[in-house]
């Protein structure tokens, strides 16, 4: 399956938003086109990739990610409490305890790293403002909670599976294993770099479809943060990723998170006469109790579900 293809030169010059709308309201993905982003960056990115993790494992977890420093590699995160069939390398700002940790041997890996995580930062920076833009908020009002972002971009490696889940396989179905179980991404917008190999899949009208995967070329998905600041006229979609028995996989995404401090909920000029549908959800309070699941099985994993408001009252009561 093919998803909507939207021109992101236009829409960054204020036209083709109608096209943004659409790609977001009917699947909460598209592949972009005109981003600004050399084609040589992709695929250093990706070879990159490709050299880090195939490095011993006793050197990848020598900078092991942890709950106190979660810049580094991992090897056993979980979603929806089930054990994924990957490895990540993440890198995101530096604060406090936080600290991006780099593999010894190859300066270039932490240069490009850097180069593409600088590049998509601009490209969701830009979908927020357009978003901002949709949904009738004030000009800035919805960029101004990303001055201080926490960010990240994530090196996903998917090593071969003997057992992988079928392509089919409906949603809690318990039927070989997942890269990633269902899930919707928790900030505002993701950016994501494919390899060539097919494994993203999104659901869509009750069905599990399965996403091409061109090389090189950048998608972009809506998640948590956009569903409330649009009062559900977005919703983030549902999506996960196949384990493979033949190939490995090889994906960047980049996840475009808040300040710590920001609180979020929907914007005034989406709420129509329903009102909101959201109580303001405090980012850090929401990502500390996401990211915490990621670990160990912490019982329900806490969504903005959590934050809706039982009987919508109208905005400015």
């Amino acid at each position: 399956m093919s998803l909507p293809i939207v021109d992101f030169e236009k829409v960054a010059s204020g036209h083709g938003l109608d096209d943004l709308d659409r790609a977001f309201r009917n699947w909460g993905f598209a592949e972009i086109q005109n981003h600004g982003v050399p084609s040589v960056l992709c695929e250093a990115m990706l070879g990159e990739m490709e050299w880090f993790f195939s490095l011993a494992t006793q050197r990848k977890r020598a900078i092991l990610r942890t709950e106190e420093n979660y810049w580094g590699f991992y090897d056993r995160e979980l979603t929806k409490n089930v054990r994924d069939w990957k490895e990540i390398f993440d890198v995101g700002p530096r604060r406090a305890a936080c600290q991006p940790q780099w593999p010894e041997g190859s300066a270039s890996f932490s240069d490009t790293t850097m180069r593409f995580y600088e590049a998509c930062e601009k490209i969701a920076l830009q979908l927020v403002s357009c978003m901002g833009t949709l949904l009738g908020a004030e000009k800035g009002e919805l960029e101004n909670g990303f001055s201080d972002h926490t960010s990240y971009l994530r090196l996903n490696y998917y090593p071969l599976c003997e057992d992988p889940a079928p392509a089919d396989v409906q949603t809690g179905e318990v039927r070989g294993a997942l890269g990633i179980s269902h899930h919707s991404d928790a900030g505002a917008v993701t950016v994501l770099l494919q390899d060539g190999v097919d494994g993203l899949q999104v659901e869509h009208g009750g069905r599990w479809h399965s996403v091409s995967a061109r090389r090189g070329s950048l998608i972009v998905n809506i998640g948590d943060v956009v569903q409330v600041w649009s009062n559900d006229r977005y919703e983030a979609p549902l999506h996960r990723v196949l384990a493979n028995r033949d190939r490995v996989r090889y994906s960047a995404p980049f996840f475009f998170n808040p300040d710590f401090e920001t609180d979020y909920a929907p914007v005034a000029g989406a709420c129509g006469e329903a009102g909101p549908l959201y109580r303001s959800i405090n980012w850090g309070e929401f990502r500390r109790g996401r990211a915490a699941g990621d670990y160990a099985d912490e019982g329900e994993e806490v969504q903005i579900a959590h934050y809706r408001i039982e009987t919508p009252f109208h905005c400015g009561e």
